[in-house]
């Protein structure tokens, strides 16, 4: 029987192509570190691999979340403290003022009383970012406006924003919110920070009227209304202060939490998916050596053909 001159070229070039191939994949494997690149390398691998990515996406994003609220979480914790710095002064002027305290004495706590107003509303109106910390979910709109009169005494201090606080995932069922409603007087949900009459807190209408009754000079009302008052401003302050510091610690712990998941999940990947470098070099050693031994067996098969064909009639 005769065989086609061209059989073995054929199976030959078909052998090359073959070994070509291992080497590609060999040197991808080992350049990318990833044995499983496509479904065809292992159909069981990929699949497992592709919801070890789906998850660690998650975990990802999880991460990302968490670093946007912490630094939420700081901002809003900074503010806090400033304010608590305002609220202290405030107090210390209240205590100071009793029925030997002289008109101009009054009128000078009073003046200053109305900045302090200012400056906690100031304070209030903080951003993060181009969102307003305490303005609920209504974020895009400062909380607070000042009204003065013509001799510059604060009216008046109105909210505009709600009494929603924007909750965001920290993970799989879990969620958690930084934001701090400026107030909220409807008896249910988040505590309002300025103004909650679950708790007896108005801050800025008690500052106000802290800030008549010393102008009027009316240190009965200033010590026996006003200092009572205020003193549930402040406690109402120290229980934000407070579940701030919560709000932190949690965001530390999920984020540690997420770190190692996701590096967890990075391993498992790479243990799925992932090429064992000193194997896939070995391999690529041998795969080398088969092409070229190849090539050079299929070079000198090829002379000694042409030889024999030359002597044919």
């Amino acid at each position: 029987m005769r065989v086609a001159g061209t059989s073995y070229t054929e199976s030959m070039v078909e052998q090359m192509n073959l070994l070509a191939s291992q080497q590609y994949q060999l040197q991808n494997q080992a350049s990318t570190g990833q044995r499983v690149q496509a479904p065809s390398d292992d159909p069981a691998a990929m699949q497992q691999a592709l919801i070890l990515q789906a998850q660690n996406s998650s975990a990802s994003q999880y991460a990302q979340n968490i670093s946007t609220l912490q630094t939420g979480a700081t901002a809003v914790g900074s503010v806090l403290q400033q304010l608590q710095t305002v609220t202290n002064r405030v107090s210390e002027i209240a205590a100071q003022v009793g029925g030997a305290t002289s008109p101009d004495a009054m009128q000078s706590y009073g003046a200053e009383v109305t900045q302090l107003i200012q400056q906690a509303a100031q304070l209030l109106n903080t951003k993060n970012g181009d969102q307003y910390l305490f303005s609920g979910t209504a974020s895009d709109q400062p909380p607070f406006v000042v009204a003065t009169d013509a001799g510059g005494n604060v009216t008046g201090v109105t909210y505009q924003g709600n009494t929603g606080a924007a909750q965001s995932e920290i993970g799989e069922n879990s969620t958690i919110a930084v934001g701090v409603p400026g107030e909220n007087n409807t008896g249910t949900g988040p505590r309002g920070l300025v103004s909650d009459n679950r708790y007896g807190a108005d801050l800025f209408n008690h500052l106000i009227s802290l800030q008549n009754d010393l102008q009027a000079g009316n240190a009965n009302a200033v010590s026996t209304t006003d200092q009572q008052a205020l003193s549930k401003d402040q406690d109402n302050l120290v229980y934000q202060v407070a579940n701030n510091g919560a709000v932190q610690a949690r965001l530390d712990a999920a984020s540690t939490a997420a770190g190692a998941t996701q590096t967890s999940l990075q391993q498992s990947l790479n243990t799925v998916a992932g090429a064992d470098l000193t194997q896939t070099l070995a391999s690529l050693t041998q795969a080398n050596t088969a092409y070229q031994v190849a090539l050079q067996s299929s070079s000198t098969i090829l002379q000694l053909q042409q030889s024999l064909l030359s002597y044919l009639p």
